[in-house]
Formats: C-alpha cells, structure tokens, sequence
C-alpha cells in the first residue's frame, strides 16, 4: 500500500481520480488536484513546507518533489509530468511543462508555461525559464523555442499517456 501520512496533524488533500502505486510515498501538506498520478517510488514531501499540483500532473518512477524548511514552497501546475528519477525541489512549475528523466529544478526556480526541461538538465537555484522554450544542459540554458508540434506532440502527448496508465492499474 502507498504510504500517505500526516505531518503535524497535516494530511495530503487528493483530488478525483488519482492513482497512487503501491509504494509511493505522499506526506504532509501537499494538495493535488484531479487525474493525478503518482508512480512507483515516487515521493512527495510536504513535511518542511506545502506542495501544491494542479489538475492532470503526472509524478514518474523514482521522481522527488520536496521543498525546503520555512523558505520554498514547491507549485506545479496543470499537465506537468515529472520523468523518472527527476528532482523538483522548492520551485514553481507552470502549465504544460515536461521536465525529463533525471532533471534537477532546484529552489526559487520558475519554468514558465509550454517548455521542455530536458533529460538530465540541471536548473541551478533562481533559474527563470521563460514560456515556450527547450532547456538542457549542466546548468541548462535555453537550446531553443518550442514548436507548437513539441508541445502537442511532447507535453501534451506524455500527459494524456499517463492518464491513460493510470487506468490500467484501477
């Protein structure tokens, strides 16, 4: 069964038609909004401060999401999916946005709307990724603008795949 716990009387608030794999983990002030997923030992720490995700967000194999103690909160928004083994860590995370397998978003980072965080990037702390655009590298930096194709064919491709998963599992 996931562990799903409170922290400080605080316990994850799930919206509609989640699914949470068996050994996930979900603790503490995080809120979620419908068609949620969170995958094999996927973890969500909402113990030091709250994380809040939107509709249709996708939480992948072995992804961290944390934030930090009395300083950065972690928001993502509606249609993100997070790639295996990724680090989200108090920062804001817009709509449509797809961070890849093994990324790192460090604190007070922003990535707008519409981008592609590639495979293995790392946002070093503060990092302000604009709408629309492709980022990778260690420190990434911007490779290039999206193409409307990339965001149908990429972001919104990979999020509607994992709410389609999810429903293998119910």
């Amino acid at each position: 069964m996931p562990v799903i716990l409170p922290v400080k009387g605080v316990s994850p608030s799930l919206g509609t038609n989640c699914f949470i794999a068996p050994n996930a983990t979900i603790v503490g002030d995080v809120v979620c909004g419908d068609d949620c997923s969170f995958w094999f030992n996927a973890v969500v720490r909402g113990d030091v401060n709250s994380i809040r995700l939107g509709n249709k967000v996708n939480i992948q194999d072995g992804a961290v999401i944390h934030c930090t103690y009395q300083k950065t909160k972690t928001v993502l928004g509606n249609n993100v999916s997070v790639g295996h083994n990724a680090i989200v860590h108090g920062c804001t995370v817009h709509d449509n946005v797809l961070i890849g397998m093994g990324a790192i978003v460090m604190d007070n980072c922003e990535i707008g709307s519409n981008t592609i965080i590639a495979a293995g990037a790392v946002l070093t702390e503060g990092t302000v990724v604009p709408s629309g655009c492709i980022y990778a590298g260690v420190p990434a930096k911007k490779v290039k603008d999206i193409s409307q194709e990339l965001i149908s064919g990429e972001i919104d491709r990979i999020a509607n795949n994992y709410l389609m998963y999810s429903t293998w599992f119910k």
